[in-house]
């Protein structure tokens, strides 16, 4: 009888144990079979045409001029790194770069969007020296070496050490000459950049100052350019 119920025993437990091991068999094809996130789909010409379209208005035409807040030529943004780009609609969408109109663009934006865009235009660098294409006067040279704007901006002005930092070699000197003094405001709800380090630097020149070097900046040659669009050419 003993020897019954050992087997009948033995029986019971290898039956729950060879069932267990079927429903783990059986689970675990299922659960390797989920489906990973799909990866972003880069934009489609046509659709990458649309994106851009908002932009071309304004940063593909040359000459055109913005008057927010005072009148000055739009900023070059072909040749602009990929991430400065991303990083400068990040600010006007959270207000840290007050701009109306540029924060109305930057809100209707995906990640995707600024992605495409912004690697759109940073497949449009044009290659340049290391050197500046003119060296700096006595007095632009001492403004320079006190604000230590290369080593942040890098060679020719044009090779940032942080891609999230801009180009500024052969940018419209007009426009420099706004955005240097935009971080020098202070509590003005409608007009100002927020950015510490830009902020202090800034501040340590007169505005004439600031004019001599945006001057500077714009008479060299970068890897910036205005790349109309076919039919603004």
């Amino acid at each position: 009888m003993n020897k019954l119920l050992n087997t009948l025993f033995a029986l019971c437990v290898a039956s729950a144990t060879g069932s267990a091991l079927a429903q783990a068999a059986a689970q675990a094809p299922a659960s390797a079979a989920k489906p990973a996130s799909a990866a972003p789909t880069p934009a489609s010409p046509k659709s990458l045409e649309a994106k851009i379209a908002m932009c071309i208005g304004c940063h593909g035409i040359k000459g055109y001029q913005a008057s927010f807040p005072e009148i000055h030529k739009v900023p070059m943004i072909s040749g602009q790194s990929a991430k400065f780009i991303a990083a400068s609609l990040a600010a006007y969408k959270a207000g840290d770069r007050k701009h109306p109109t540029m924060r109305g663009i930057a809100e209707t934006l995906s990640d995707q969007d600024v992605k495409d865009i912004s690697e759109f235009y940073a497949a449009q660098a044009v290659a340049t020296g290391e050197q500046p294409s003119r060296p700096a006067s006595g007095q632009v040279a001492e403004l320079l070496k006190k604000g230590n704007c290369a080593s942040c901006h890098g060679a020719n002005f044009s090779k940032p050490i942080d891609p999230s930092y801009p180009k500024i070699g052969g940018q419209h000197a007009d426009y420099l000459f706004v955005a240097l003094k935009s971080y020098k405001q202070e509590n003005n709800r409608a007009v100002g950049r927020n950015n510490a380090v830009m902020g202090a630097i800034a501040k340590q020149f007169s505005n004439a100052e600031l004019k001599a070097l945006a001057n500077y900046m714009g008479s060299i040659q970068g890897e910036l350019s205005v790349h109309p669009e076919p039919k603004f050419r």
